[in-house]
Parts: structure tokens; C-alpha cells; sequence
């Protein structure tokens, strides 16, 4: 129980002199850095924990004071050790002595209490109720692609042109997906529809990406919609309405009101805390008409549905050729889907060329594959403290015919 050549009860003598608390520097000792410092400093018990546990908290951080016990109790077993060595001089056998002395006794009699003391260390841990960002298979069972069939996705920068390479990289996403995950399609040009409803089946999928019509215009705020209502077909969702309105203006009507009639409005929960839904929304250019897709990402963050931004065209603006002798002005509204991945709590994507999209399908395949979640590990100290429990009691019974 020591940090190089200092013991516990020092380290905890210093904390005190620089005004940390007695149960920082324990934790201090054990190697373990509190939020808002570096890993050879302590902080104020909040407890986020850098380094390989990712992000480590407790739930229950004031129950660390506990862990005061661990350098008392050091300190009584090292104070009986010495009673006990002054105590073995009084035999008038001096092999006997140097038998109870050698290297393995001294090995066999520490060993049993320092795994007890270990068990009793995981055991206060535990019960403050850590908490960490570990890696598990992902929950996310539908997803949603909302794709861009406007006319710019027949630019002809990309071989053979855009929106063949976004179809070849969906389909590819689509074949990767595990069997039990259920994908929608949604296309959005000057409107947006739902050509697929979730399903497993990859043949169906593969079919609705191959029946893509283009359209004139944008409306990517549409696409957005059409993929919420077809994840919470129970809410009501007037998708005609929210995309056009009663006259077909270029904004629609204001989402609050975009619940049909006997339809509350939901109450909002954590953005991106929906366990088993998520968005992915890949477009070439910027909106041109129907809702602000801002807006309609705040409706998502509001029922914890992450959306996935793909940009796939040019960032700076260009001019890009369709074939038959035109071409048009085209630049990609790289912040719109910036600021939608953001409020969502998703993520945004670049891509330039058919081989970018299919890195990011495959990025994104990964990442619904696994996932980074906060996980409450207090089982596992529990575990941890009885293993090394029934270690040192085991140890003690073989060799000394006792519990510890």
C-alpha cells in the first residue's frame, strides 16, 4: 500500500498540508485521478476518472470517504506485525525463529490479508456506485435512411455520377447491418416519401434504393419529417402539413403545429438517449424549400432519436455538369448538417468521392455495430471484492489452518 518509496499515511499527511481531502489522496495513492486534473493530481470528489476507463464517475462520490479506512488499517497491521516480531525473539529455538522468518513465511503470512485488503478496497469503491464508458453491441434496431434525390445528384464529378455512388454505398451499408435490424428508406427532393417502411428484408431495401426518382429542389427539412413520423407512426405527425402547409410555402408550417388533431405533443426527453432508433440523412446541397431541417432536428433531439449527417459534394460551392451541354452553381450546406448531427447528439460526415461515402457507410456500420455507452460497473467490484475475499480466505486455510 504505497506510491513509490511513501505510504498511504503520508500521502495522506500531504493531502492535508495542500488542502486535499484525506480521501483524494487515497485515491491518489491508488493511482487514480479525479476530474478536472491531471493523472498525478486530485481533485474535488465529482468523480470522473480519465485514462483507460474513459470517462469514470460515481454515482455515490461522498461514500469514497470510506476508502479512510484502507491507510487504518495498514497502519494497525504493520503496528501487529512488529508486536508479533518482537514477540517471536522470547523462543529459545533460533531455527525455529529463522523457519517463521524466511522469505516464503513472510510471503504466506502478508499474501492472505493484502488480498483482504484488496476485496475491502473494490468493496468501498462499489458501493459509491461507479459508473464508465465501455463498449457494447448496439441497441439501435431501426434505422432510418433519408437520402437526396434532388436533380444535383445527377452531377457528374463523382463516376458514374452522385447519386449512383450514394446508391452503391447504401446498399453496402444495408448488406453489412446485422439480420435483426430493420431499415426505412425516405427520398426527399422537392417532397419527401417513405419509398421503403422499416423492414429486415435486403432484397426489399435493395429494390426501393433502386426506384429512386429525381426531382427539382430540396427540401431536406421534409426528409427529416417523413423519417420521425415513420419511426413514431403513433404520434400523429401531419407530414403534409409540416412539409407544405396549407399553401405550399417554401416554409411550411411551424412543427408545433404539425400534429394532427387528438395528438399531444410529446414530453421531451434527453437528446440522443432513444435506445433503438437512429437517423441517417446523406445530402449534396443545401434547402431550398419546405421546413428548416434545424428545426426538425430540435423535434428529434426532443424524442432522443440521434440523426447521422452524410455531406457528399463540393463544400466551397462549383460548378458542376449534368450532361446535355448545362450545368448548375452547387455547394453543400456543410453547417446546416453540422448543427443537425450536433443538436441530435450525432454526428456529422464528409465526403467527396464514391470511396469517402463508402468509408463513412462502413464508419457508421461500425459504430451501430458497437457503441461507447455509460454503464454503472458497480457488479463488477462487488465481483472483484468476493473473488479476492474467497482467495484470502482459501490461502488462509491451506496454510495456516485458520481465516486469515
Amino acid at each position: 500500500m504505497c506510491c513509490g518509496r511513501r505510504t498511504a499515511l503520508t500521502i495522506i499527511q500531504e493531502g492535508l498540508l495542500v488542502r486535499e481531502s484525506p480521501a483524494e489522496a487515497v485515491l491518489q495513492c491508488a493511482g487514480i485521478a479525479l476530474a478536472g486534473q491531471e493523472p498525478a493530481e486530485a481533485a474535488a470528489v465529482d468523480g470522473r476518472l480519465p485514462g483507460p476507463l474513459h470517462a469514470m464517475s460515481f454515482l455515490w462520490p461522498h461514500l469514497l470517504w470510506l476508502l479512510l479506512l484502507v491507510p487504518a488499517l495498514v497502519t494497525a497491521y504493520i503496528a501487529l506485525m512488529r508486536r508479533r516480531k518482537k514477540a517471536a525473539v522470547r523462543y529459545a529455538s533460533l531455527a525455529l525463529v529463522k523457519t517463521a522468518l524466511g522469505p516464503g513465511a513472510a510471503v504466506r503470512r502478508h499474501l492472505p490479508p493484502a488480498l483482504c485488503l484488496l476485496s475491502l478496497v473494490c468493496a468501498l469503491v462499489g458501493v459509491a456506485r461507479p459508473n464508465a464508458v465501455i463498449v457494447l453491441p448496439s441497441q439501435q434496431r431501426t434505422i432510418i435512411l433519408a437520402m437526396d434525390v434532388s436533380l444535383s445528384m445527377r452531377a457528374a464529378d463523382v463516376e458514374p455520377n452522385r447519386i449512383s455512388a450514394a446508391q452503391a454505398a447504401a446498399k453496402g451499408f444495408i448488406e453489412e447491418q446485422p439480420k435483426d435490424v430493420r431499415i426505412g428508406i425516405v427520398s426527399f427532393g422537392a417532397s419527401a416519401s417513405l419509398v421503403q417502411p422499416p423492414t429486415a428484408n435486403r432484397d426489399d431495401l435493395i429494390a426501393a434504393i433502386d426506384r429512386f426518382q429525381l426531382q427539382y429542389g430540396t427540401a431536406t427539412g421534409s426528409g427529416l419529417i417523413v423519417a420521425m413520423a415513420t419511426l413514431f407512426p403513433q404520434e400523429g405527425i401531419d407530414v403534409e402539413a409540416a412539409n407544405f402547409g396549407d399553401s405550399f410555402s417554401s416554409r411550411g408550417v411551424p412543427l408545433d403545429r404539425a400534429l394532427k388533431p387528438g395528438h399531444k405533443p410529446v414530453s421531451p426527453v434527453a437528446p440522443g438517449s432513444h435506445p433503438s432508433a437512429a437517423i441517417i440523412l446523406l445530402s449534396d446541397g443545401r434547402r431550398t424549400m419546405g421546413p428548416d431541417p434545424i428545426d426538425v432536428a430540435k423535434m428529434a433531439a426532443d424524442h432522443g432519436v440521434r440523426i447521422f449527417t452524410v455531406g457528399f459534394g463540393t463544400v466551397n460551392g462549383t460548378t458542376v455538369g449534368f450532361g446535355s451541354g448545362w450545368s448548375a452553381y452547387l455547394r453543400l450546406d456543410e453547417e446546416t448538417l453540422k448543427t443537425v448531427a450536433d443538436i441530435t447528439r450525432g454526428q456529422y460526415f464528409y465526403a467527396g468521392t464514391a470511396a469517402d461515402l463508402r468509408k463513412v457507410y462502413s464508419t457508421l456500420n461500425a459504430q451501430f455495430a458497437l457503441e461507447k455507452k455509460p454503464t454503472e460497473i458497480t457488479a463488477f467490484f462487488c465481483a472483484a471484492a468476493a473473488a479476492l475475499a474467497a482467495a484470502a480466505g482459501v490461502l488462509s486455510l491451506l496454510w495456516f489452518r485458520r481465516i486469515l
